[in-house]
């Protein structure tokens, strides 16, 4: 596994405002639509490949990943067999469903040149860098054995009570993944996207500015609201792009 994105699914009524915030919170603007998608766009870095996608849905606002694959069928068989639901086949991708519920996509690989953090005015960088599969108490388990059995990748233990361990391909992926256990029994496995910066303080008070909702600090990041409703966090993860990720 060697690329992974992060796609935003927001309803067509908050469409235009999520793009706009997520286009200046990343420093990436907001390319054409895709050919025979016209509901998928992408962020396009300026010195790299897309890694983050925006997408018109009919229901309520998520976060799903795209998973890369040299043999799409296979990852998908193995994927099923590991307890993933198929839920539709499209011309680019499958559309799959977690153990927990969470909705993800497998998509033929392509080469690609990753992009490096954006450095801001008052001297700070960021990047998106991580995406957080948070899981009720009674789905966590399973949840996260099926994504370690499909990824394979490295894989590292966390000491914190809500947190199961982070995973990375080591092979170039721009997203890592984070494992958390939420404060619930019950329910779906949902996503959020992590923010990563080398100045938290000052990346919390840029995304404030553009207009997020102050949700609250946590110990080294700070949870936000983006204008389709969406929790996401500013954390102090590293913003650099490197094959092997510090996982600490």
């Amino acid at each position: 596994m060697a690329w992974l994105h992060a796609v935003i699914d927001v309803p067509e009524a908050t469409v235009t405002r999520a793009a706009e915030f997520w286009a200046a919170v990343l420093g990436w603007p907001l390319g054409p639509p895709w050919p025979g998608h016209p509901e998928l766009r992408s962020f396009a870095p300026p010195d790299g490949d897309a890694y983050v996608h925006l997408q018109v849905v009919e229901g309520p606002a998520r976060i799903h990943v795209d998973l890369e694959a040299e043999d799409r069928g296979d990852l998908v068989g193995r994927a099923t067999a590991l307890g993933a639901d198929p839920v539709d086949d499209r011309d680019r991708w499958t559309t799959l469903s977690s153990p927990g519920e969470l909705p993800f996509c497998v998509v033929d690989a392509v080469a690609h040149r990753p992009p490096g953090p954006v450095a801001w005015p008052l001297g700070h960088r960021s990047r998106l860098v991580q995406v957080c599969i948070d899981s009720p108490r009674s789905a966590q388990p399973r949840e996260t054995d099926f994504w370690r059995a499909l990824l394979g990748g490295r894989w590292v233990d966390s000491p914190a009570r809500e947190f199961v361990g982070k995973w990375h391909d080591d092979a170039g992926s721009p997203v890592q993944l984070l494992f958390q256990v939420l404060d619930e029994e019950d329910g779906p496995v949902r996503a959020h996207l992590d923010h990563g910066t080398d100045d938290l303080p000052a990346e919390v008070r840029r995304i404030l500015d553009l207009g997020a909702d102050d949700i609250g600090p946590g110990r080294g990041w700070h949870a936000l609201r983006d204008p389709a409703g969406l929790p996401f966090c500013v954390t102090g993860n590293s913003p650099e792009l490197t094959r092997r990720r510090d996982l600490g």
